[in-house]
């Protein structure tokens, strides 16, 4: 269900939209004179395939995705979060996915201290507030991976390759989910302090100093994933290589033993001809002479292979 939620203070205020409708729209268009093609973007109806950056005369539109983690599925998703701002108003349009933004927003609403903090300025600097602590939020996320990595790693030394192949490909998965969201982030906040400057021309070089702290951490989070995707590479490699050492080692043992039982299985065969001459049938302890050359046979071919140290 669409949901409106305000913050109004002497600076600037706040408008949190949750799920937005036609009626939302239709009200952020009146009210804001925002392009139409932005509030299509931002429409409940509409997800976003990619991050975008919109600069018009009087505001900027920010269409940012950030990786969610479905513990159910294992799945990395992303949530979207599409954001005007302009000199007086910071509106963001969400799917009520990312906890974060809940957890400021009701900070902000509940805690008059807390929000005389983030109000103090401008809505580039609540932005800012808002967008470090999604951020800041990707590292758990992050680490959650990094224990999947070590966990694999042991268990394809323990002998569980196996059942390590599907493990491989969920991490892999996440990683390439995880870097496919991030990918644009450090280009649209590299636009976004650029076109800032006649929106807070007087705080450019504050913004600057805090976006690019911002920067920091996109190339943080992406230079720990580039890690992750090298390592979990490595690693699927290796236990590809140790499957196949293992098949190809019951495969020989397979071949050993079926070149071994064919001399019996040979014997057996010519002995149950009913030829009218046949060697040692029907003389005194014929079944075990038979069963005598036969187990020989087996030996000494068992001892040939150990010579040759293919067993």
């Amino acid at each position: 269900m669409p949901q409106t939620q305000i913050i109004k203070t002497q600076k600037f205020s706040w408008l949190n939209i949750i799920n937005a409708s036609s009626k939302e729209i239709g009200y952020l268009k009146k009210k804001f004179k925002f392009s139409q093609l932005d509030l299509s973007d931002a429409y409940a109806h509409k997800h976003a395939q990619r991050p975008k950056l919109n600069f018009q005369s009087n505001y900027i539109f920010l269409v940012l995705l950030f990786p969610v983690y479905n513990k159910k599925t294992r799945e990395i998703t992303p949530a979207e979060i599409d954001i005007f701002i302009t000199k007086d108003h910071l509106v963001t349009l969400h799917y009520n996915q990312l906890t974060v933004l809940k957890s400021l927003f009701a900070i902000c609403q509940k805690d008059k201290n807390e929000r005389d903090i983030y109000f103090s300025e401008n809505p580039a600097m609540l932005l800012y507030e808002l967008l470090e602590r999604l951020y800041i939020s990707l590292y758990p996320m992050t680490d959650h991976i990094s224990i999947d990595i070590n966990n694999i790693e042991k268990n394809i030394f323990a002998g569980h390759e196996r059942e390590m192949v599907k493990e491989i490909l969920v991490v892999k998965r996440n990683i390439v989910y995880f870097r496919k969201i991030m990918q644009f982030h450090r280009s649209i906040l590299h636009k976004f302090i650029k076109m800032q400057l006649s929106m807070f021309g007087k705080q450019e070089e504050k913004i600057d100093t805090f976006y690019n702290d911002l920067n920091d951490h996109v190339h943080s989070i992406w230079d720990i994933l580039e890690n992750y995707q090298q390592t979990i590479d490595a690693l699927e490699d290796t236990n590809s290589a140790l499957v196949t050492f293992k098949l190809n080692d019951i495969m020989r043992t397979l071949t050993i033993f079926s070149v071994i039982v064919f001399p019996l299985t040979l014997m057996a065969g010519i002995f149950s001809m009913n030829a009218v001459y046949m060697p040692l049938v029907g003389t005194s302890f014929d079944f075990w002479k038979i069963v005598g050359i036969m187990l020989a046979a087996t030996i000494v071919m068992f001892f040939y292979f150990k010579h040759k140290k293919w067993i």
